[in-house]
């Protein structure tokens, strides 16, 4: 029987999914190390969850990544925190209803989820044969004297990949959001919403019905999103 079960807990088992994930600064992993010896509930929370995490790892097929992987891996986490930022400091912190022991432990154990299927997809992709092909399309861009900002769209398949560069951080209180145009047809928006960094970097990716897609577009809009475009697009990338 588990020490939760006995009603017992530790206020350190929320660094347990961090400390397994290596998400700790280094000074931190080592205090909490120093922790897991005096405490038998803090050992068997990173005991369950580093099952967890191994398992992730042995499913997936090693592969050489590329090199601007990481650049773009950040360049997304930045986005978000940016986008947070605007949103306000208490946009993330939990409701009373969900402030129990398993859900602390839900948005580790999703990013290592998510980073283990996205790992495994990139796998079966590049060292199973498939024969997805990808194409880039460099994207129009108007933005503001003193920048030089660039832009292009990956499609792999159903997927469609946007990285931005030297772009321009948008007006506070609003966001960048992506849509798709079908030809003469009305923008119709996407849920893929991003900022960038300090330095105009940032990417963000789409999973959608691309039939009839002529291009991609990104206008700056409200916080949350819009139904429709309400500001001229300062990407355009044409797809055909």
């Amino acid at each position: 029987m588990s020490w939760a079960e006995h009603g017992l807990e530790c206020e350190r088992c929320d660094d347990a999914a961090a400390y397994v994930l290596g998400a700790l600064e280094e000074h931190e992993a080592d205090a909490y190390r120093e922790h897991l010896a005096g405490c038998a509930i803090c050992r068997e929370e990173v005991g369950q969850l580093q099952a967890v995490a191994d398992s992730l790892a042995v499913a997936v097929t090693r592969v050489v990544t590329p090199e601007n992987l990481r650049a773009r891996l950040m360049a997304v986490v930045n986005g978000e925190a940016e986008l947070l930022n605007a949103a306000g400091y208490e946009a993330d912190v939990p409701t009373p209803a969900r402030r129990g022991r398993g859900w602390r432990l839900l948005p580790a154990l999703a990013a290592a989820a998510a980073l283990g299927v996205g790992i495994l997809i990139g796998a079966l992709a590049i060292g199973g044969g498939s024969t997805t092909t990808t194409r880039v399309v460099t994207a129009t861009v108007v933005s503001p004297p003193g920048y030089r900002a660039t832009a292009v769209v990956r499609r792999i398949g159903s997927h469609l990949e946007l990285e931005v560069v030297g772009m321009p951080a948008p007006p506070r209180g609003r966001i960048y959001e992506v849509w798709l145009e079908r030809g003469t047809q009305a923008p119709t928006p996407t849920d893929a919403l991003f900022s960038v960094t300090h330095s105009g970097n940032g990417s963000v990716g789409l999973s959608s019905d691309l039939n009839g897609v002529s291009a991609v577009l990104v206008t700056n809009e409200p916080l949350g999103g819009s139904p429709k475009p309400t500001r001229t697009p300062v990407i355009v990338a044409h797809l055909s």
